[in-house]
């Protein structure tokens, strides 16, 4: 591709299997060195793989039973789990009871099964991608725990840009965070919206040249159409106007201070799945390629890159 840089950037994963493995063979088949995970990499839910008194093995998950009854049948309904966005937990049925009683050892049971599979995300990367010339960069998102950032940074190859400056390339530096505003579901990683810009700002003071920057911000700038979602009531249900689900933006306004102050080259977002899309800001161009990682379909978005400018933009699915 000569003097282009071509970039993949995908996002809110939520833990699905089937959409890393898309990401991890998006290099190769986009022909595309640079890989980009913008936040939101964990999943929300364990799945207790419950092992019964005859030797058999079941699980329920999305409304269904799922039975297995030897290690090759474990394996795929393992498997199956993992590719749904889930994690999936051995146990017993007297475990099981007594984690009924417990909320504190289901949530720490949770914690540990997530932090395990981030560590065999990471692993993976480094396997397949290692000495290939493909470079992967990883944040969390608001929804994803302090703990994960350990695992990341501990990666001699998986690069955890959160909060840095870093350069891509020799011409091209990319700033990053997966902070958000505030959310109604009050995730890990929220702040106010001054606070937000204040992070902004300051890695801000190190970029060099602005036109030629990425700002890889999990959350995207507010009423820019890359933000609409449902609105929601004090119990977080969808406010219905007119028999009709009413929408709105729910975006970052700093996140929109930041690039109308500062004109990047490009905004990479996602946070709001449903909002995918693409928008110049100034000129500065944006975009939240979507999620679908419930339906195993990855959404991304391949920028090509150009001297101070971007040359050409797909926005993918698969």
């Amino acid at each position: 591709m000569g003097d282009i840089t071509r970039i993949f950037f995908a996002t809110d994963l939520h833990g699905s299997d089937k959409c890393y493995l898309k990401f991890l063979n998006a290099g190769k088949f986009y022909k595309s060195n640079v890989l980009i995970m913008g936040g939101d990499i964990t999943g929300k839910l364990m799945i207790p793989i419950v092992k019964d008194p005859n030797g058999r093995y079941h699980a329920t998950y999305s409304d269904s039973r799922r039975e297995a009854s030897n290690e090759t049948e474990l394996k795929e309904l393992e498997s199956s789990i993992r590719m749904s966005g889930f994690y999936p937990y051995h146990t017993t049925p007297e475990q099981m009871a007594e984690m009924q009683h417990n909320e504190a050892k289901v949530e720490a049971l949770f914690k540990q099964v997530m932090l395990e599979n981030v560590r065999r995300w990471v692993e993976m990367a480094e396997q397949r991608l290692n000495g290939t010339g493909i470079s992967v960069y990883i944040t969390g998102g608001n929804d994803d725990l302090a703990e994960i950032t350990p695992i990341l940074q501990g990666s001699s190859f998986v690069i955890d840009p959160e909060e840095k400056v870093i350069d891509l390339t020799d011409r091209y530096q990319m700033l990053s965070t997966g902070w958000s505003n505030p959310t109604p579901w009050k995730t890990p990683r929220e702040t106010t919206e001054g606070e937000l810009g204040k992070k902004i700002d300051g890695m801000a003071s190190q970029i060099r040249d602005f036109k030629r920057t990425i700002f890889n911000i999990h959350v995207p700038p507010y009423d820019s159409g890359l933000d609409i979602c449902p609105r929601l009531d004090a119990n977080l249900k969808p406010i219905i106007v007119g028999g009709e689900i009413a929408v709105g933006p729910a975006g970052s306004t700093a996140v929109r201070s930041a690039i109308e102050k500062y004109q990047p080259l490009v905004g990479l977002h996602g946070h709001i799945h449903e909002s995918k899309g693409f928008v110049k800001i100034g000129k500065t161009f944006c975009v939240n390629p979507g999620s679908e990682y419930s339906e195993g379909i990855l959404r991304g978005v391949l920028v090509d890159l150009e001297d101070s400018k971007v040359k050409n933009f797909l926005l993918t699915q698969g």
